[in-house]
């Protein structure tokens, strides 16, 4: 697959987006997110709709004041705006300011992912499983410490990456890196679960 001048565009617009940002609790450019999502995508064969999708799958959830529906659809078309509000955690009216509490936008995203066919969940499980290495990767280093960086605790965080993890396999999604994610979120279970099962 050759990635096309629409990429390079996706790539500028990562960049104007969210150049200023970084992962909570740290001083990671946030941009490395996106791109370590993107590098998922097509290491597994995704195309280039999808790898656009990627890169600006947290476009409409964190940067709802800048960039609507509408501005994806018109510059990279319908299929990569569905990609996009598949990885999106906040309802299709939300643009900026509070968002709606954290359980109830969790809740509702698994009940989308169960749903939804598995040629649309790619992107979304590539950035559930970059999020997932990033924990195991911080717990292993601060311990604890880490769960203070977001907006719900340890046992919250445990519950829903079980269950994002159980929502795809309901969904049918399987390969390299459903294999992958399951191992992870195994493995933050064990070094941080204090023996309890979390589904």
């Amino acid at each position: 697959m050759i990635l096309t001048e629409n990429f390079q565009k996706a790539l500028s617009l990562t960049f104007m987006l969210h150049n200023d940002h970084y992962r909570k609790g740290t001083d990671i450019p946030y941009i490395s997110h996106l791109l370590g999502v993107c590098s998922l995508v097509l290491s597994d064969g995704g195309n280039e709709d999808e790898a656009i999708a990627a890169l600006l799958h947290d476009a409409l959830e964190d940067q709802g004041d800048k960039i609507r529906r509408s501005d994806i659809k018109r510059l990279f078309g319908e299929n990569v705006l569905e990609l996009v509000d598949s990885c999106t955690h906040t309802p299709i009216e939300y643009t900026s300011g509070t968002k709606p509490p954290w359980h109830e936008r969790k809740v509702a995203y698994l009940e989308h992912i169960k749903s939804a066919e598995p040629s649309k969940l790619r992107v979304t499980l590539a950035d559930k499983l970059d999020n997932a290495r990033s924990i195991l990767v911080d717990y292993r280093l601060i311990g604890d410490d880490l769960w203070s960086r977001f907006n719900a605790g340890k046992s919250d965080q445990l519950w829903y990456y079980r269950s994002v993890l159980d929502a795809f396999k309901e969904a049918g999604m399987t390969g390299s890196m459903m294999e992958e994610l399951e191992r992870v979120v195994g493995e933050i279970e064990r070094i941080a679960g204090d023996g309890e099962v979390w589904n």
